[in-house]
This record gives structure tokens, C-alpha cells and sequence, in this order.
């Protein structure tokens, strides 16, 4: 998974969109990938959450090189079925919550001894709602401090005014799937390391 990690950082790096763009949306996979490396020792996840933290950064290294807003495939999707907007930036806010719940739930459960049940799901979703959250402010900040001119072009709203709040509702939605489809999953996963 590493290797297909590198690869998709080398790629997204040659002649990206913007090397400010491509900067600023590729931090942050990068740095939970290097979190993922780093407490490998101390702290191995399931199988199942390395796995998904490659695909997320693939995603994510594609919405870097091309910006969300200008991704080609979508951009395409957009044109061929009239679409308001290029939905690639929605992909990237789905995968904000479908991954990283996994990581907090499987945290809450290996090192709090959390109980599996509801409240496990619910504190998991607030746990990535929050990051969600505040990785708008983030995006926010970076505009106000970098970009004070091209606030609504460099935040990829693409004309929707609620576009943060969409998002954070996409990530809600990913988070749910995720648990909704892979708790099971997840739990075996955790469980075959255990042997």
C-alpha cells in the first residue's frame, strides 16, 4: 500500500494545477499517512483501515493535482449529464468520513476499551464531524491569510453558497455508510491481529 502511496504523491506532484493548491490539499494525507508509519510500532491498525487510508490518499492526491473543482473525469460527468457542479470535491468529503470513523472507532475500541454499541457509533461520527468541521476553518483561514481575493474561487464553491455545510453533510453520510457497512468487517479485521 505504501508503494501505491508514493506513486500517487509522485504523480499528483509532476505539473499539478496549482503547486499552491496541490500544497495545501496533499498536507494532510500526507501527514496521516506519515501518523500511520509512525505509530506503526505502538499502535498497528487493522489491515482494513491501512487499505483505506491508500485509497483515501489517492483520492485525495487526485483532487490536489487537478484541484476538486477542475478534476477531468467529473468535469466530464458534469458537461454529459448538465450537472450544477464538478461532484468530485463531494467524493473527496465522502471519503473524510467513511475513513477516518473507522480510525477513531477502532482507536475508542483498542486503547479506551470503549463497549461496541450505539454510543460507539455516535461519539465515532462526532469525532470525525469535528475534524471535518474544523478542516473548513482551516480552508477558511488559508483563504482569509492567502488568498483574500479569491476566496470563493480558491474554496471550489462553485456557486453554492452552503458548499461548506454540504460538505460537512457528506461527510456525516460517508461516516454512516461506513460503519453501517464495515463495523462487521472492521471487526474482523481487528480481530485477525489479535492471533
Amino acid at each position: 500500500m505504501l508503494v501505491i502511496v508514493l506513486a500517487f504523491l509522485v504523480w499528483s506532484a509532476i505539473r499539478p494545477y496549482s503547486y499552491d493548491v496541490w500544497l495545501f490539499e496533499i498536507a494532510i494525507g500526507f501527514v496521516g499517512i506519515l501518523i500511520l508509519i509512525f505509530t506503526r510500532k505502538w499502535l498497528r491498525f487493522s489491515g482494513l483501515v491501512y487499505v483505506l487510508a491508500g485509497i483515501h490518499f489517492a483520492i485525495l492526491a487526485i483532487g490536489a493535482k487537478y484541484t476538486y473543482a477542475e478534476m477531468p473525469l467529473f468535469g466530464w460527468l458534469r458537461d454529459s449529464l448538465h450537472l450544477a457542479r464538478n461532484y468530485y470535491d463531494r467524493v473527496g468529503h465522502l471519503m473524510q468520513g467513511f475513513v477516518p470513523v473507522l480510525v477513531v472507532r477502532e482507536i475508542l475500541l483498542r486503547l479506551s476499551r470503549f463497549p461496541k454499541g450505539a454510543m460507539l457509533q455516535f461519539v465515532s461520527v462526532c469525532v470525525v464531524l469535528a475534524l471535518s468541521a474544523f478542516y473548513e476553518l482551516i480552508e477558511w483561514w488559508v483563504v482569509i491569510v492567502f488568498y483574500p481575493g479569491a476566496g470563493t474561487d480558491w474554496l471550489g464553491m462553485q456557486g453554492d453558497q452552503w458548499d461548506a455545510q454540504q460538505d460537512m453533510f457528506i461527510c456525516l453520510i460517508g461516516a454512516m455508510l461506513a460503519l453501517v457497512m464495515l463495523s462487521r468487517f472492521h471487526d474482523r479485521s481487528m480481530s485477525k491481529m489479535e492471533k
